[in-house]
């Protein structure tokens, strides 16, 4: 499992990847990589996670972007020292990519709107499933 950091506007975010074989189909180029997020609050500012947005590119070059409300359907609010973490996942039709993005956030004291940044990260089929 890889892992990736970032720290953005007083929160830390950590990012987890691995391929998963089980729902991969590679004979159709269809390769589903589960990525497991943790926003921990470092700042002195309660704020609620209310939306997010994904820049996803695959090894071709070729990008979708997605966004929507919350994450898996929750809005969380964390205030300093609190975390939230979640587990989703990214099909792609090539064995390597990369994804990145920004979750929009409010503060609940003066009601203020920010985002924050993800770090970068990559998805990558691991060498025992690619040699023969």
């Amino acid at each position: 499992m890889e892992s990736y950091i970032s720290d953005s506007k007083g929160f830390k975010i950590s990012v987890k990847t691995e391929f998963d074989f089980e729902k991969s189909n590679p004979l159709r180029f269809y390769y589903v990589f589960q990525y497991h997020i943790t926003i921990e609050n470092v700042s002195a500012t309660t704020a609620q996670l209310l939306s997010r947005k994904w820049f996803i590119s695959n090894a071709n070059g070729k990008e979708d972007v997605v966004e929507g409300p919350g994450v898996i359907g929750k809005r969380p609010v964390l205030s300093k020292g609190q975390s939230f973490s979640y587990s989703s996942f990214c099909p792609l039709s090539t064995m390597t990519g990369k994804m990145h993005g920004k979750f929009f956030m409010k503060s609940a004291g003066d009601g203020d709107t920010f985002d924050i940044e993800t770090p970068e990260f990559f998805f990558s089929i691991p060498e025992e499933y690619t040699t023969l």
